[in-house]
């Protein structure tokens, strides 16, 4: 059986110290804003306010812990927005257009963002594209079949399926919504891929020296494959839990969640220069930037300007990656 190279384990393992740095770096901005925005915003420490962030943050936290996975590699995918909602969009013509069950339908997502994923590595590990052109392509793709399977309509799941958004809305455990829990237990597979498998080693051996790697016998093309379709997987997850929370498939969504997921990655420690990262600084990230917006939605902040502080803030994470890879070279 094959192993990740020896270089890239021991890379991969002295990356770990400023890993944590730049996530405890992150954890602290976190509680930072929850604390200014409990004691200057009048009404955000309250119980339902705190739900409002758990909430908002389940979507793109499904989509940023796929990625992780890309930027590991030293990939990117920009495609998760819009392959999101086409995957609402293929579970809202199964199971409301077709009337097939449920089940049916969130497997069908989850199948259509395998698909997407499978097409975006094949594109980058066969014919070699740029990730970044690779994906740029597939997000017109998939944002155009999304319009064109739904022919620009939106499908309300509540015609045929009206425990849908019950199932994954209601509030089961401690009064937090199940797509919480849902995003929490994505987490934790996703954990346990990275740090407890064959693929997690591959995938830091990736973007560690993907030469090196391959040098040593293993298929990269095909390693590298397996880990856009795992990505694809997590985005077929985000569009079932979207799908949820708007209770419909909306056609005309997507563009904008992968900035917001790459984000909330950089932002919680993983190099967009591969090789490092971890699926707990990404949900941190992801938390982080819900944190932000909300708080200062609550604190009447225009929507452009929360725009421009999330820049700001996302800006300042990569040069702190900047600045924390210089001073280890």
């Amino acid at each position: 059986m094959q192993t990740a190279p020896a270089p890239a384990r021991s890379r991969a393992q002295s990356l770990l110290t400023g890993e944590s740095i730049q996530r405890l770096l992150a954890l602290g901005a976190l509680v930072i804003l929850l604390v200014f925005f409990s004691l200057v915003v009048p009404h955000f420490a309250s119980t339902a306010n705190y739900i409002d962030i758990l909430t908002a943050t389940a979507v793109n936290g499904v989509l940023a812990t796929g990625v992780t996975f890309v930027i590991i590699t030293g990939g990117i995918d920009l495609s998760l927005g819009t392959a999101m909602t086409f995957c609402s969009v293929v579970a809202g013509i199964v199971s409301v257009n077709l009337g097939l069950p449920l089940p049916l339908g969130i497997l069908a997502a989850l199948a259509a963002g395998a698909l997407v994923g499978l097409i975006n590595g094949t594109l980058i590990a066969k014919m070699k594209l740029p990730p970044f052109i690779a994906t740029l392509g597939m997000l017109y793709v998939t944002l155009g079949m999304a319009q064109v399977l739904s022919d620009v309509h939106p499908i309300y799941f509540e015609q045929t399926q009206p425990a849908f958004q019950q199932i994954l809305m209601g509030k089961a455990i401690l009064g937090i919504p199940n797509i919480v829990w849902v995003m929490f237990g994505a987490a934790t597979v996703a954990w346990i891929l990275l740090n407890r498998t064959i693929l997690g080693r591959y995938t830091f051996a990736l973007g560690s020296n993907e030469e090196a790697t391959r040098l040593s016998g293993v298929n990269t093309d095909r390693w590298k494959i397996i880990v856009y379709i795992v990505d694809g997987l997590f985005v077929g997850l985000a569009g079932i839990v979207i799908a949820s929370r708007m209770n419909s498939a909306q056609p005309g969504l997507g563009m904008g969640y992968e900035l917001d997921a790459i984000a909330a990655a950089v932002i919680g420690g993983n190099s967009l220069s591969g090789g490092e990262g971890s699926v707990v600084g990404t949900i941190i990230g992801a938390f982080l930037i819900s944190t932000l917006r909300i708080g200062l939605s609550v604190a009447g902040v225009p929507d452009q300007w929360k725009s421009v502080i999330t820049g700001l803030v996302v800006i300042g994470a990569v040069y702190l990656d900047i600045i924390r890879r210089r001073s280890r070279a």
